[in-house]
């Protein structure tokens, strides 16, 4: 009888030993999904935030370009106009380093030609986005220009070598002032056509600051030629 009962009772602790076991053991592999879960869960949310996240801040840092800003709304008179313009304005910056590249001219004159090449080199900068935000060419046909009115108040290559050589001070001072007088005159009949036939809005309006800077710029210098010695 002893040994029956101590036959039971080990019986009995093993079964509840390995009972034990077990449940240690469901419990532990039942675990183990719940710990993983949140973690693929969120490797998931951070894979597709990311790249939506990305294209949209990419999408909307990117540069749109030097023509941002330029109506695709044109005309030939607004591409007639940019074409012309350009060149018209790089002879007045070559005409006013000129000047300045001389000595003993009057302080007034100098700084207008400063003025001249700092107002000038940006609108042609302006001319340039347009005309590639159009895809037009940077220069016209020579038939267009010539019923354009290409070369509206230029200075021939004679009247350049008269200023090149104009003799230092009040001399090459009054000359620059005669031929920038002209040469405004004829950027100033060029943004009117443009005011008048063109349609895109930047481009009106930098023809309408061009006539009413260079207005203003051809009273100034009819003022210095009066104030100018006699004779030079």
């Amino acid at each position: 009888m002893k040994r029956s009962t101590t036959l039971t009772t080990l019986a009995l602790a093993s079964a509840l030993v390995l009972a034990g076991c077990g449940s240690a053991g469901e419990e532990s592999t039942g675990a183990a999904p719940e710990a993983g879960t949140p973690a693929a869960t969120g490797t998931a949310d951070a894979t597709s935030a990311s790249p939506s996240g990305s294209a949209a801040d990419a999408t909307q840092a990117s540069p749109s370009g030097s023509a941002a800003g330029i109506s695709a709304e044109h005309n030939d008179a607004d591409v007639m106009f940019a074409q012309m313009m350009i060149p018209h304005h790089e002879q007045a910056v070559q005409m006013s380093e000129i000047l300045l590249g001389k000595d003993l001219v009057p302080g007034e004159v100098r700084d207008l030609a400063e003025r001249v090449v700092d107002t000038q080199e940006p609108e042609m900068e302006r001319m340039r986005a347009m005309l590639a935000a159009w895809e037009a060419p940077a220069t016209p046909e020579a038939s267009a220009a010539e019923h354009g009115g290409h070369g509206s108040g230029m200075v021939d290559e004679q009247g350049m070598n008269w200023l090149r050589e104009a003799e230092e001070g009040p001399e090459a001072a009054r000359l620059y002032l005669e031929q920038m007088t002209q040469h405004h005159e004829g950027a100033i009949e060029m943004a009117r056509d443009q005011v008048q036939d063109g349609s895109n809005p930047q481009a009106l309006e930098l023809a309408q600051e061009i006539v009413r800077a260079q207005e203003t710029e051809i009273a100034e210098m009819e003022r210095m030629l009066q104030e100018l010695p006699a004779g030079s």
